[in-house]
């Protein structure tokens, strides 16, 4: 929430005491420019699921041979489950929380039209997003298992935005519908297993909520600060299949089935908060 915060302060302080300049009719067409930075709504409680039996359901604990959970505490090297990138083999050596900061350049056109105060308009966008969301898993061996997701190529938007004018600025809200090509991939420090396969890529169709602020600098252009949450459907996404390789057939993953077991991870979701300053040419 500490990021909406931010983004609401950011937009009333560019606003702040515009209200009493010269109205401006913010009906028409515009082209515009977006830059700013991307953060994955970090997703703690994330874990990483296993299909033992190969039944498609991912439902099953993966067991060695004493019946012990190859992925839970052990006083010896306790295994475990963590929503960030591996920082190393096992459980102790933590995880990298998903809260980096990316880049974020998007370019739209769009349309508005002015009833008294009130403005109505909608957009279609095209972004670029550098945003990655890891879950990872860590068993007894000890070994680490990570899932990674980022957006590949071009996000594309369409979004409706209503606003109130206040002289020569505008405060709105705006929501709409969101695809990508999203890319799932998989690493392992376990190097007696096969795996495959390693990478996948799906179309990922989500929404976007926002609000945001514009206030004009000339006679044609605007200036803005805006903040955008996107969530993206990726579907069930990447699933491993964690086969022999050289492992024996007392390997925790062939116990159940000795062709193997298949892991993904549990959330078919990649959503990020977006801040960004935009620019538009009114026409």
């Amino acid at each position: 929430m500490r990021h909406i915060y931010l983004a609401a302060a950011a937009t009333a302080a560019l606003m702040s005491g515009a209200g009493a300049a010269a109205a401006q009719d913010w009906s028409g067409p515009y082209i515009g420019l977006t830059i700013g930075g991307a953060i994955p709504d970090d997703d703690e409680d994330e874990r990483v699921v296993f299909d033992t039996n190969l039944d498609g359901s991912f439902n099953d604990t993966v067991r060695n041979g004493a019946g012990v959970d190859a992925f839970g505490p052990t006083t010896a090297n306790p295994g475990g489950f963590c929503g960030g990138k591996a920082l190393g083999a096992n459980f102790a050596s933590g995880c990298l929380d998903d809260e980096n900061i990316g880049t974020e350049f998007a370019a739209r056109v769009g349309y508005d039209m002015q009833s008294g105060p009130w403005v109505f308009g909608g957009l279609i966008e095209a972004a670029t997003v550098d945003v990655e969301d890891f879950a990872t898993a860590f068993s007894t061996t000890p070994a680490a298992y990570q899932f990674n997701r980022e957006i590949d190529d071009v996000l594309y938007a369409a979004r409706l935005r209503v606003g109130r004018s206040f002289g020569r600025s505008l405060v709105y809200a705006t929501g709409g519908a969101a695809m990508a090509k999203v890319t799932d991939s998989f690493f392992t420090t376990n190097t007696a297993n096969s795996f495959s396969p390693v990478e996948s890529e799906d179309d990922a169709t989500g929404y976007q909520l926002g609000f945001g602020g514009e206030m004009w600098v000339s006679d044609r252009i605007t200036l803005g600060a805006e903040y955008l949450y996107t969530s993206l459907d990726a579907g069930d996404g990447l699933t491993v299949r964690t086969g022999p390789g050289t492992a024996p057939a007392t390997n925790p993953f062939l116990i159940t089935n000795a062709a193997g077991t298949d892991q993904r991870r549990s959330s078919d979701e990649l959503a990020f908060h977006g801040f960004r300053l935009t620019l538009a040419a009114r026409f």
